[in-house]
């Protein structure tokens, strides 16, 4: 085992957090932002990049772990939680709207899990999270919000929230699933993903995104109800302020 042996326990129903317990000198990284609560004795530390590859590769090997993070969006740092104490302490993170926290025992996937690039919550220390890039230059322009995945790599626990209901479907050998871009949490590597355009221009404008993603088996993916583009854009209407970007339509592209 290359990564910290955590346990959890996951508590509410559609606004959930999960509580890491970690024994003495066990740490947990997580995304800034995240963090509920901690009992006394669990230390924080910003560090640079993920900390899968401290005291491995110098600086250079940090610079770029932390280089892919930014790639996706994310912060060139994270925050490690180590407990410090001589007994077991723990520390909870909290979903950041309402859906459900999931976890994933990497080695029981092969030693990754491709998601979604706001998806990551929290993961023991060791896990590496970079970028999935696909092979298509049509995906890598036009991906809209599915173009760019982070892949979770190492043989520990790690976190992700999907929005709404979570939905998991088990594709056989050459099954096909077509999803809107911002519907897919994450799938196993194993799984064939494209990015292709909606044909009517029309329902780019009016209806749907204007980008599907098709997904082929064999593997399993996870897909989310209410994707966070969706939940900002009805909250930007309400308030007055017009459709919000990041649902991979048109009108994106025309801002």
């Amino acid at each position: 085992m290359n990564n910290h042996e955590i346990d959890f326990d996951i508590y509410g129903s559609e606004l959930q957090y999960v509580t890491i317990t970690l024994d003495p000198q066990e740490t947990v990284v997580a995304e800034a932002g995240h963090l509920m609560m901690m009992e006394q004795g669990i230390q924080m530390e910003t560090i640079f990049g993920d900390g899968s590859n401290q005291g491995k590769n110098g600086f250079l090997g940090k610079l770029a772990g932390a280089g892919k993070r930014v790639l996706t969006g994310e912060s060139m740092f994270m925050t490690a939680f180590t407990n410090d104490a001589t007994e077991r302490k723990t520390v909870s993170f909290a979903a950041p709207y309402p859906g459900k926290i999931v976890p994933f025992d990497l080695q029981a996937y092969d030693g990754k899990i491709i998601c979604q690039k706001d998806a990551f919550l929290c993961a023991a220390k060791g896990v590496s999270i970079g970028i999935a890039l696909q092979k298509k230059i049509g995906t890598a322009i036009f991906g809209g919000e599915g173009f760019i995945m982070q892949k979770l790599e190492g043989d520990g626990l790690t976190f992700i929230h999907a929005g709404g209901t979570l939905v998991k479907k088990e594709l056989q050998p050459g099954e096909v699933l077509r999803v809107d871009t911002g519907c897919l949490v994450a799938m196993t590597q194993d799984v064939n993903y494209s990015v292709q355009v909606i044909k009517s221009v029309k329902t780019a404008l009016f209806g749907e995104g204007l980008f599907m993603a098709t997904l082929e088996g064999p593997g399993t993916v996870w897909l989310q109800s209410l994707p966070f583009s969706r939940l900002a854009s009805k909250v930007v209407a309400a308030g007055g302020g017009g459709k919000a970007s990041g649902a991979g339509s048109l009108l994106d592209l025309l801002d």
